[in-house]
C-alpha cells in the first residue's frame, strides 16, 4: 500500500511544517499544529499518454507517405525541403531575429491552406491582432489559415486536436512552455520538452509541424542543438545585414537532399522567389575592376555565378590583415603562400581582403582558383577579360586539381553569356560534350597566372 505524505498545519496561522512542532513559530500558539494528508503530486505526463499504444507491423505493411508531398506554394522552399511537405513530418527553421523566418512561414501557410485541411499559425510572440495586420501586409487572405495566440504547449496540442489542420506552425518554440515541468519559457528543459512533444503529437495525428527557432550568440538553435536531433529537417534561414537577398540551407533532411539552397529576396510586400540567381548576383558587376574573377559554383543541383573580390594593399602593420567574407579565411591564407611559394609574388607585407558579392557563402574547394587569380590580379593592378571565369582546386604543390561537376559549371557560364573559361586541364579532357566556350586549361598556378589575363 503506497504510504501517504502528511504535514501539519496551525489551525490558527494554516502555517505548515514537514513536522509537528509543540509551538508555532509563525503565530506562537502551542499545540495548533494537527496533521494533515497532503494531495500526491501529479506525475509527469508523456506525451503518448493520449494515444493508444502502438503495435509492431511488418516493413512491408507500412504505407510510404514521403512520396505525397505538398507544395507550399514557393518553389524555392519546396526546393530546398526535397519536393514539398511530407505529411507528419516536423521541420526546424533557424536563423537570426529579423532574417525573414515568420514572413517565410506566413507566406508558405497561404499555399498549404488551400487544401482541404487548415493551417494552424501558432505565435507565442504577437497577438492575432498583430498577426493579421503583418499578413495584410503580405498579401496572405486565405481562408483556410487559423491563429492562436498561445505559449501553452497543452493548450496548442487541445486546439490542433479540435481543429485538426494539416500543418501546425509554432512561432518560436522558445516561447512555448509546458506545466509539467518547472523552468521559464525558453530553458533548455522546456524547449526541448515542448518540442518533443508537439513533434511526437504531429507524427500520431498526421500533421506536419513547423518549428521556428531563433539563432543564440554561439549561431546554434536555441543553445547547443537541443532540438535538430528531434525532427526530421533542419533549415538555415541566412543572410548578411545590408543586402536584401537572404539563402535558404537544408543542414539536417531525411526526406532530401541537404546540399540544396534557395535563394529569397526581402521586399516590402515579403519575401520574392530568386529564380535566376546568376543574373542577379552579376547585375551590378564591373568588368573593368582588377582583382574580380566569376566563379561557376554549385549548390545542390544548381549552378550559381558568383563574383569574387579580391583587394590587396600596402600594409604597416607588423602583422598584415587577412579579411574574409563569403569564404573560407583559412583557405585564402593557404592561397596566399601558395601564390609566395610557387608563383613568387610578394604577399608578406600585403593586407588582403577578399569579398563574395551578394552577400552569399562558398565552401567548396572549386574556388580556390578563382580565389588565387582575384588576389593576384589586385596585387599586380591587371584586369580580367571579359566574358571570362574560373574554377579549379588548388594543391599545396601548386598544382591546379578537377572538381566535380564541370560540366554543369560551364553550360551555366555559356547560359550567362560567358566566353572564356579558366579550368582544370584534367577536367577539360573528360569533357564529354561540347562547349562554345573557350576554353583555358591549366596545370599548375603559373600557367594559370600566365594565361588568365590573355585575351
Amino acid at each position: 500500500m503506497a504510504k501517504v505524505k502528511v504535514e501539519y498545519a496551525c489551525t490558527s496561522c494554516g502555517f505548515t511544517s514537514p513536522k509537528w512542532l509543540g509551538k508555532c513559530p509563525d503565530c506562537g500558539k502551542w499545540g495548533s499544529l494537527v496533521e494533515e494528508a497532503v494531495a500526491a503530486e501529479p506525475k509527469y505526463r508523456v506525451a503518448s499518454a493520449d494515444f493508444p499504444a502502438g503495435k509492431p507491423v511488418r516493413l512491408a505493411d507500412v504505407a510510404e507517405t514521403a512520396s505525397h508531398r505538398t507544395s507550399t506554394g514557393i518553389g524555392e522552399l519546396d526546393r530546398v525541403m526535397g519536393g514539398g511537405v511530407v505529411p507528419a513530418s516536423a521541420t526546424l527553421i533557424g536563423g537570426d531575429p529579423g532574417i525573414g523566418k515568420s514572413t517565410l512561414l506566413l507566406q508558405a501557410a497561404r499555399g498549404l491552406g488551400r487544401g482541404e485541411r487548415p493551417v494552424l499559425y501558432v505565435s507565442g510572440e504577437e497577438s492575432e491582432a498583430q498577426v493579421k495586420m503583418r499578413a495584410g501586409r503580405l498579401g496572405v487572405e486565405a481562408e483556410g489559415i487559423y491563429l492562436l495566440a498561445e505559449t501553452s504547449a497543452e493548450r496548442v496540442i487541445a486546439a490542433a486536436a479540435e481543429l485538426s489542420p494539416s500543418v501546425l506552425v509554432i512561432d518560436s518554440i522558445q516561447t512555448m512552455f509546458t506545466s509539467d515541468l518547472p523552468g521559464a519559457p525558453g530553458s533548455v528543459g522546456q524547449v526541448r520538452e515542448c518540442a518533443g512533444r508537439l513533434v511526437f503529437y504531429g507524427k500520431k495525428a498526421g500533421i506536419s509541424v513547423f518549428l521556428v527557432g531563433h539563432v543564440t550568440k554561439e549561431g546554434t538553435i536555441a543553445g547547443p542543438r537541443v532540438l535538430e536531433h528531434l525532427v526530421d529537417t533542419v533549415l538555415y534561414f541566412e543572410g548578411e545585414k545590408g543586402h536584401p537577398y537572404r539563402i535558404l540551407k537544408a543542414v539536417k533532411n531525411r526526406f532530401g537532399s541537404t546540399n540544396e539552397i534557395g535563394v529569397f529576396e526581402m521586399r516590402a510586400t515579403g519575401l520574392a522567389e530568386v529564380t535566376d540567381p546568376s543574373g542577379l548576383f552579376l547585375s551590378e558587376r564591373s568588368g573593368e575592376t582588377s582583382g574580380t574573377v566569376v566563379f561557376p559554383a554549385v549548390e545542390g543541383t544548381r549552378p550559381l555565378l558568383v563574383e569574387i573580390q579580391a583587394l590587396s594593399s600596402q600594409s604597416y602593420l607588423a602583422m598584415p590583415r587577412r579579411t574574409v567574407l563569403g569564404a573560407d579565411a583559412n583557405r585564402v591564407i593557404l592561397l596566399c603562400a601558395i601564390l609566395e611559394k610557387k608563383a613568387g609574388l610578394t604577399l608578406y607585407n600585403q593586407d588582403v581582403f577578399v569579398n563574395v558579392a551578394g552577400g552569399i557563402r562558398i565552401d567548396e574547394t572549386a574556388a580556390d582558383l578563382p580565389l588565387l587569380c582575384a588576389v593576384a590580379g589586385s596585387l599586380r593592378d591587371q584586369v580580367v577579360p571579359p566574358g571570362t571565369a574560373a574554377f579549379g582546386e588548388v594543391g599545396l604543390g601548386g598544382e591546379v586539381r578537377a572538381v566535380p561537376m564541370a560540366e554543369m559549371r560551364l553550360n551555366e557560364a555559356a547560359k550567362m553569356g560567358f566566353t572564356r573559361v579558366l579550368l582544370p586541364a584534367s577536367n577539360a579532357e573528360r569533357l564529354s560534350v561540347k562547349t562554345p566556350l573557350a576554353l583555358v586549361p591549366v596545370r599548375n598556378v603559373k600557367d594559370a597566372l600566365s594565361l588568365a589575363w590573355k585575351k
